[in-house]
């Protein structure tokens, strides 16, 4: 097992992970360092658990945020989808269609960015 040394909010961890991980840990720990590094300017030095787990916290709160986003776009999707089906495709406008093609492809990308953020977070 490779270890790696990652800083979060100027102070250094030593952890290891499986190998070919690393891009994926580097990831997750600059997201917790995004988060630990302002939180340490605006309160001062933090004992390492605090700081760690408001820095935690924080991101758990995104992610929350980004799984109800999702959750109201694809019910959003689901229902134009339904309507689609009522209506059929030869009666929607092309900016509708335009639309509802971009809402896909946002529910795509926020679907995404959430399976990455939690396969980091846990």
């Amino acid at each position: 097992m490779p270890d790696l040394e990652i800083t979060i909010a100027d102070r250094k961890f030593l952890v290891n992970c499986q190998a070919g991980e690393e891009p994926f840990l580097e990831a997750a720990a600059k997201l917790l360092d995004d988060e630990a590094t302002p939180l340490q300017a605006k309160v001062g030095r933090l004992p390492e658990v605090r700081m760690l787990l408001m820095a935690g916290l924080m991101l758990a709160d995104k992610t929350a945020t980004l799984e109800e986003d999702l959750r109201r776009t694809k019910a959003r999707i689901a229902e134009m989808e339904r309507l689609l089906k009522q209506t059929g495709a030869a009666d929607l406008s092309v900016g509708a269609q335009d639309a509802l093609a971009s809402l896909a492809h946002i529910a795509a990308v926020a679907e995404a960015l959430a399976d990455r953020l939690d396969a980091h977070l846990t």
